[in-house]
């Protein structure tokens, strides 16, 4: 295999995700002192900074000869993520760009820059952004520091010059770029064969006159000089180069969702654990910012389909697969899933508790009426009011030992009443389902992401929350399964039978609802895996969840 290739190197990207809080810390001004702290530190390195002893005075001449100029790229603004590791909030992702200069005042030195020397300088940067990010004043960033960070290296000259990229050329040289394409390989010179045809066989340029490859944690640009001259900046960095570290951003955004989803269940199982609003003020966080990143994703997919740029839709769809996009997503629904199914146990158990603390009190009442314990209470009562003879003092100590047991006889009473009161009313969830029809007589159903029923088919409807009415509840939920607005007809009634939903006694309001505007726009939500417009022949004999087919007979539908 011939190896006599040399790429010069041109310019060096580098980026790390990382979300911040707006509110407390500016990341413009973050990045100005990220870049003095790094330019600082690669001029005064010393021995124990080098990792690599061997490379130890050509990695200290390349950093002394380096100036990084960092600024700040939020990508999804209103973002409101909380760390479940430390509670730290933050309202913003995005990312730090690095634009490298190696050897500014003297660029024909950049001739001996090899990959396995240019990837000694972002561990570096990010040692001091870990550093940096164990200061108070730095609480404020969340930086992702478990991956290295993306690096992009582009080059404009090679020797030998003005090489045709063929599928020939590339094979006969593929040692060489594949060090390139993979920067932080450590490129040894006992690879396979296999592992260098792996690294060039995802070659992303349209011509031949160019090379592009984007890996994991690093991509590499070869364009000839007169192209980079006239395309790089308005084509390439637009269209290869920064839809890769917003792709990597989303990529951590969903990572960070997973673990924070991993954490929620094990919390779920923890015994000690019983803040069941806690969880679920977290989980409705969480589908929210899962939201936010689906809607940043269709912006993406609208790319894909309505950009007329093959080589852009094509560098896109490499991207969505590189990182795993659908993958984490996949993982992320699945414990959504898992999760749901926990809470839905931790209610069970919950009401278990409350009824036996409940029932405990009822046994005891109870048992003092059983034992006659209250009547006689009672009797000492009458006796004390009887016995009003004798001095002043003997009457006034019978009046008021009279007057306390009333006392605690009444409140003994009232706690029973109000005992029997709450036990029911603790098990009491309040829920809604809605009937909706359309302009042609059909009936609006959703299938069911979740448990219990999951996969049924369902009428639109959910929890009514903490300070909301039934009928706000109904035009929200529907809202949030179907993407349609409605407006309440009729109220169809309460359905409150025992059993009617495995999770507990969960009361429903049924309301009969009519579309407002545009009924095209309806679509599936977070909670509904689809939406169905289903006629009244065909509704007689689909199999619903809970008692939402009892609903559409009282309805007169079926």
């Amino acid at each position: 295999m011939t190896e006599n290739l040399q790429f010069i190197l041109k310019q060096v990207f580098y980026y790390v995700s990382a979300f911040i809080n707006s509110k407390k810390i500016d990341g413009n001004q973050v990045s100005e002192e990220i870049e003095k702290a790094v330019n600082q530190k690669l001029k005064n390195l010393s021995d124990r900074d080098i990792f690599r002893k061997d490379l130890q005075d050509h990695i200290i001449e390349i950093a002394k000869n380096t100036t990084i100029y960092c600024s700040w790229s939020p990508y999804v603004d209103h973002f409101p993520y909380q760390d479940e590791n430390s509670d730290r909030d933050f309202n913003t992702l995005g990312y730090f760009q690095f634009n490298v200069d190696h050897y500014k005042d003297n660029p024909s030195e950049k001739e001996k820059l090899t990959p396995m020397l240019l990837q000694q300088i972002p561990y570096l940067v990010l040692g001091v952004l870990a550093e940096l990010s164990k200061k108070d004043e730095y609480k404020a960033i969340y930086l992702d520091l478990e991956s290295p960070l993306f690096m992009f290296a582009t080059s404009n000259g090679c020797k030998p010059a003005n090489i045709q990229w063929t599928s020939e050329n590339i094979e006969k040289y593929k040692k060489v770029i594949s060090y390139w394409t993979v920067i932080y390989s450590g490129q040894w010179e006992d690879y396979s064969d296999d592992l260098y045809d792996r690294r060039v066989q995802n070659n992303l340029s349209n011509r031949l006159s160019e090379l592009h490859f984007i890996h994991r944690n690093s991509g590499f640009i070869y364009m000839a000089e007169d192209n980079y001259e006239r395309f790089f900046e308005s084509y390439m960095l637009k269209f290869v180069i920064e839809p890769t570290p917003r792709m990597r951003a989303v990529q951590f955004s969903l990572r960070s969702i997973n673990e924070s989803l991993d954490l929620l269940f094990l919390k779920t199982q923890t015994d000690v654990f019983e803040n069941l609003n806690y969880i679920e003020e977290k989980i409705k966080n969480l589908r929210l910012l899962r939201g936010l990143i689906q809607t940043r994703l269709s912006i993406i997919y609208n790319e894909l389909d309505y950009n007329r740029r093959e080589h852009y839709t094509v560098v896109l769809k490499y991207l969505l697969n590189e990182f795993d996009i659908k993958g984490i997503a996949e993982r992320i629904k699945d414990k959504f899933e898992t999760i749901y199914e926990a809470i839905q146990d931790l209610y069970q158990k919950q009401n278990e508790r409350n009824q036996k603390r409940t029932e405990k009190g009822l046994n005891l009442l109870n048992l003092l009426f059983g034992a006659g314990i209250l009547a006689d209470l009672a009797g000492v009562i009458m006796l004390a009011f009887t016995l009003q003879e004798g001095d002043l003092l003997t009457v006034l100590l019978n009046s008021i030992i009279g007057l306390i047991i009333i006392a605690i006889l009444g409140a003994t009473i009232i706690f029973y009443i109000y005992t029997r009161m709450m036990m029911n009313k603790s098990q009491i969830q309040k829920a809604v389902d809605a009937i909706i029809e359309d302009n042609q007589g059909n009936i609006i159903l959703i299938k069911r992401r979740y448990p219990p029923y999951k996969d049924y088919y369902a009428l639109p409807g959910g929890a009514v929350e903490k300070g909301e009415t039934p009928k706000q509840a109904v035009i929200r939920e529907i809202k949030e399964e179907t993407n349609l607005d409605v407006e309440i007809e009729s109220k169809l009634g309460v359905y409150d039978k025992p059993g009617r939903d495995p999770r507990g006694d969960v009361h429903s309001t049924a309301y009969k609802c009519r579309i407002v505007g545009n009924e095209d726009q309806i679509k599936s939500g977070d909670d509904s895996k689809d939406v169905i417009v289903i006629s009244l022949k065909e509704l007689k004999n689909i199999k619903l969840a809970f008692d939402h087919k009892e609903m559409l007979k009282d309805a007169n539908y079926i």
